[in-house]
């Protein structure tokens, strides 16, 4: 297996100057708008040519392989508040008025929406690299349509096999619809990476691959992702991945989806409300571009669901601790009464 570091591309990018808001945090990409003052304008065309040359060579592999790795978005610091803000959903399971994660299968804990919990959140998915990737990949009417997170526990135990991620309505014959992935490690992934086979993607629709198709990869070619805390790719989400095993220790990441979100959805993503409009923080919603606010989804309703309530009944383990709360805030205001009276003067 074949280990692909993110440091294996040169970039082009350099320290920003301070001052960067929504979570560019004092290093963006070296883009035709970023130029310093101090430049000649001989060096400015030079500049401007590098940078171009750099965007053009990051897009022209995710559109070869399907994957491409990207320099780092966001300072020591936003990446220090991104991983303390994490880390505090991790402590127990969303209940009640407490918020937390949830967990729906064995080895992965999730948290979603997490562009509500720091700044740095939002400004990795409107980084201008980011967008400029993306608008030539996608087309012009790409959106943010998922912020989530995961982390991963340690297992042997191969529990998210080879696939393609399915989100949209296939029909036979029909287009196989872009979608890319924004990923960001953030703890240091040593075992348990994103593996890949590069150049699988738009051969297909993404589907979970079966035994006789997994048997049929060319497993030789597998590529492993590893890399420190703040690792950041894009990839085309019909390119066969999945997530590596063994995994010695826990893996903390996070995943965005950028797609039109006009492409009609496949049925158990609606039923789902997989993809509901982004949750945000006003806090962190400060000096928007239009173009942000459109990649954001501002005032787009079309995934909207009025008054939705998910499909199926609760579990009974559900409707076991909501009696149970019942019954302690019942307690609770029984004692207080009682409380009240044994304290009140005769």
């Amino acid at each position: 297996m074949k280990r692909f570091k993110e440091n294996e591309i040169e970039s082009g990018f350099r320290p920003a100057a301070s001052g960067s808001r929504n979570g560019d945090e004092r290093l963006t990409i070296d883009s035709p708008q970023v130029l310093t003052s101090t430049l000649s304008q001989k060096e400015r065309e030079i500049d401007v040519a590098t940078r171009l040359a750099s965007i053009d060579a990051l897009v022209a592999e995710l559109e070869t392989n399907g994957i491409v790795v990207l320099p780092s978005l966001v300072s020591p610091e936003a990446l220090r508040e991104m991983q303390d803000a994490f880390a505090a959903r991790l402590t127990h399971v969303r209940w009640n008025n407490f918020d937390g994660y949830a967990r729906t299968e064995v080895y992965r804990l999730m948290i979603e929406d997490v562009l509500t919990l720091a700044q740095g959140f939002v400004g990795v998915a409107i980084h201008p690299l980011v967008k400029e990737i993306l608008a030539r990949y996608l087309g012009p009417t790409y959106q943010l349509t998922e912020a989530k997170g995961w982390k991963s526990l340690p297992t042997k135990y191969d529990f998210h096999g080879w696939h393609g991620d399915q989100w949209y309505k296939q029909t036979p014959g029909g287009p196989i619809h872009r979608e890319v992935k924004l990923a960001m490690y953030l703890t240091d992934v040593r075992s348990g990476a994103f593996n890949f086979l590069k150049g699988t993607h738009q051969q297909q629709h993404p589907h979970s691959l079966k035994k006789d198709e997994v048997n049929a990869l060319p497993l030789d070619r597998v590529m492993e992702l590893s890399g420190v805390a703040g690792t950041a790719v894009l990839f085309d989400t019909s390119i066969v991945h999945r997530q590596g095993i063994p995994m010695l220790e826990p893996r903390q990441a996070i995943f965005y989806a950028y797609h039109d979100a006009g492409v009609a959805l496949q049925k158990e993503d609606v039923d789902y409300y997989r993809y509901h409009p982004l949750l945000l923080n006003a806090a962190f919603l400060g000096n928007l571009s239009a173009e942000d606010e459109r990649i954001l989804g501002f005032g787009d309703k079309r995934n909207y669901q009025p008054a939705f309530m998910r499909q199926g009944k609760p579990t009974l383990l559900h409707r076991i601790m909501s009696a149970a709360n019942g019954a302690q805030t019942r307690l609770q205001l029984l004692s207080r009464r009682i409380s009240a009276r044994i304290q009140r003067p005769k």
